[in-house]
């Protein structure tokens, strides 16, 4: 979804973000950097990317009529997307760290928190990697009959 500023659009939207940040070339360039940064985070490689990205932006607390909240505030909002996504990486982290996954399918270099009641999930998606690995194997077994 990064190749191009409609990706970030349609990540926007499906987040109800659309009416708050621009899908430019200016978040785009930023989502790239944040992506890049998680994934060091996830590898272990180099976590103080991550850091470098939460930097720009901060959490305000606020008191509005229906009680205190968080509003997240950026210097530059072309990096409030990259950053609200970047924050999720730690906010899993103190959740449930061990079920931050990279998916077993061999062709993926995903990785995804794992949301099912056992914790036994293999797959970033149902529909496209373990899709592919069931038709694999189907296809192993008919091969062999």
């Amino acid at each position: 979804m990064l190749r191009d500023t409609d990706g970030p659009a349609v990540w926007l939207a499906a987040n109800g973000l659309d009416g708050r940040f621009t899908a430019d070339a200016a978040t785009l360039r930023h989502l790239l950097d944040a992506r890049d940064a998680i994934e060091a985070a996830v590898d272990g490689t180099q976590p103080e990317r991550l850091d470098r990205v939460l930097e720009h932006g901060r959490i305000r607390p606020t008191l509005t009529a229906e009680g205190p909240g968080e509003r997240a505030e950026f210097a530059d909002e072309a990096w409030g997307p990259a950053w609200l996504a970047a924050r999720n990486y730690p906010e899993l982290l103190a959740t449930a760290p061990d079920r931050i996954r990279g998916c077993a399918h061999e062709a993926c270099a995903l990785h995804f928190f794992d949301t099912s009641r056992n914790g036994a999930r293999r797959w970033c998606s149902m529909a496209t990697c373990g899709n592919r690995a069931k038709a694999s194997r189907h296809h192993a077994r008919s091969k062999e009959a």
